[in-house]
């Protein structure tokens, strides 16, 4: 069974390129953008990672993986952040809040695919 991934970006050149990128990784893909959209497809799909922006419409990503780190059924789902917020204090505040990574944009897809492979080997 594929392991699932989530992509939460509203912005949508990112997100096909992204989903493009796992689905030849042989990932199941779904996608979501805004902060309350990926909370709603989190409780349906269950994820297995989170590729999160910080910036979204509503809820931004940081209280994403807040509220995602406060369930404890959530725990074990991996978060990298993806996102144009590349000060020390926005990696820091990310890794703080419970991120397992964090990739500054403009990011290689390499190393996007090497992360998640990396976090979701069994």
């Amino acid at each position: 069974m594929p392991k699932k991934v989530l992509i939460v970006d509203d912005e949508p050149s990112i997100v096909v390129s992204l989903q493009f990128l796992m689905n030849q990784c042989g990932f199941e893909v779904i996608t979501a953008t805004s902060g309350e959209e990926a909370l709603e497809t989190i409780m349906k799909f269950n994820p297995n990672l989170i590729l999160l922006d910080v910036m979204l419409p509503g809820i931004d990503g940081y209280e994403v993986c807040e509220i995602v780190r406060l369930d404890p059924k959530w725990r074990g789902i991996k978060i990298i952040f993806l996102s144009a917020k590349g000060k020390e204090e926005d990696i820091a505040k990310g890794m703080v809040l419970g991120a397992d990574d964090y990739i500054t944009k403009p990011y290689a897809n390499a190393e996007v695919v090497e992360k998640v492979k990396r976090l979701l080997q069994d």
